[in-house]
């Protein structure tokens, strides 16, 4: 039997929300109302965790963990911000030419264990929660660190390369425009870091958004390459939700022997 208590300093290093387990069940999504401006200006955004895509159907998003950085690296503050009952909104002055990232990153811990009874329970939560939720004599109690990014990405003017975070999975771009010019009909190519490296045999899927008036949802499936290069062409214009997932040994803590990683990001396609 492992106590959680016994390595609860270590644990309080890290930062959680309880909205991770919540858009780990749904898709959880940032919904820019414009992706490209030929000028400074304001633009809404909607956030949400929804059963179809960008529709508000499910839950909001919590936006504690929000964070928008101007082309020159600075934070933007969002103005407005409001959660509703099923969506969460905000506003952004944006002011500088560029390219601005919107990230919203979940990170936390998940245990399950047996009570005395020899009944499963579950736990999910901070290292605080989790060292109060589960019982002194817990059996068979396994932590799994998960660490979630969710993004769009916004330019005024000229794009603007963006600087990898360098933690769990993320989108690199080849050429700074491939953050947002995105074109009916032609192709572009992503590289997946992880962990601010070259992601090769992730798989990326790609699904464009209103699947509620589709019967079939069109997910595509594609595959990183030895660079952890993925091209995806783009069919149709719209906006589109790209999602990747992998799992791997490399946990902040020994005690949690499995590290859940998850990326997803909107992205806009123009006619």
């Amino acid at each position: 039997m492992t106590r959680l208590s016994s390595f609860r300093p270590a644990l309080l290093a890290l930062a959680l929300t309880a909205a991770a387990g919540v858009a780990q069940a749904h898709n959880a999504w940032l919904l820019p109302a414009s992706t490209v401006l030929s000028k400074p200006d304001w633009v809404s955004v909607d956030a949400a965790i929804s059963n179809s895509l960008f529709v508000a159907d499910h839950a909001a998003m919590r936006l504690d963990k929000l964070v928008v950085t101007a082309p020159d690296g600075r934070a933007v503050k969002p103005e407005n911000l409001t959660q509703l009952k099923k969506r969460s909104v905000f506003d952004l002055n944006l002011e500088q030419a560029g390219t601005y990232r919107i990230s919203v990153v979940n990170q936390g811990l998940f245990a399950s264990w047996k009570d005395a009874a020899g009944q499963t329970k579950r736990a999910r939560g901070s290292a605080d929660t989790l060292a109060k939720d589960i019982p002194a004599d817990a059996k068979e109690l396994q932590v799994t660190e998960s660490l979630g990014r969710n993004e769009s990405f916004i330019t005024v003017g000229k794009p603007s390369a963006l600087k990898p975070h360098g933690s769990g999975l993320e989108l690199s771009f080849v050429n700074p425009a491939d953050a947002t010019d995105h074109v009916q009909g032609e192709r572009t190519t992503f590289v997946v870091l992880l962990d601010g490296q070259p992601a090769p045999g992730i798989d990326v899927d790609i699904t464009r958004g209103n699947t509620q008036w589709r019967d079939k949802l069109g997910e595509r499936t594609f595959k990183t390459d030895a660079k952890g290069q993925v091209t995806i062409d783009w069919p149709e214009a719209g906006m589109y939700w790209l999602d990747a997932k992998t799992s791997d040994d490399k946990t902040s803590l020994p005690q949690a022997k499995q590290r859940r990683l998850s990326y997803s990001a909107t992205l806009e396609v123009l006619p």
